[in-house]
């Protein structure tokens, strides 16, 4: 009897330590994330301008982004009052995967406007791909 509790004790104290993943599947997932400066709504999507080490850095996030099934892109909003805008790029084995665009309300001063006839085509790539600036 005493051999079975100690044999259960022994495996209550060992079992959490093959219980663990070893798997490195998901050890290179990361983010970086950046402050927004400006959004711009358009047709075609987003422009979005962050901050850089050199800067500032404009780019464009499709509209097609936001409302596919596990979408490239989310928007989520803050509550009042919190931190500044920012935007999360994910990326996993050194390849984008998406990004996510934390916003202030529509009234905040990140939100801007372009004026209706000016050419954005130059800010959106047709591939799925997203090169985030340092």
């Amino acid at each position: 009897m005493k051999k079975i509790i100690i044999a259960l004790i022994f495996l209550a104290v060992i079992s959490p330590v093959f219980a663990q993943s070893n798997s490195d599947e998901d050890s290179d997932i990361y983010y970086i994330n950046v402050s927004v400066e400006k959004i711009y709504p358009t047709s075609q999507g987003y422009i979005v301008q962050y901050r850089t080490q050199m800067g500032m850095a404009t780019i464009g996030i499709p509209n097609s982004w936001f409302t596919e099934a596990a979408g490239r892109a989310g928007m989520m909003r803050l509550p009042s009052g919190s931190t500044w805008p920012s935007m999360s790029v994910f990326y996993s084995h050194g390849e984008f995967t998406h990004l996510r665009l934390y916003v202030s309300a529509r009234g905040h001063n990140t939100w801007g406007s372009i004026p209706q006839g000016t050419d954005v085509s130059r800010f959106f790539s047709d591939d799925d791909s997203f090169q985030l600036k340092f």
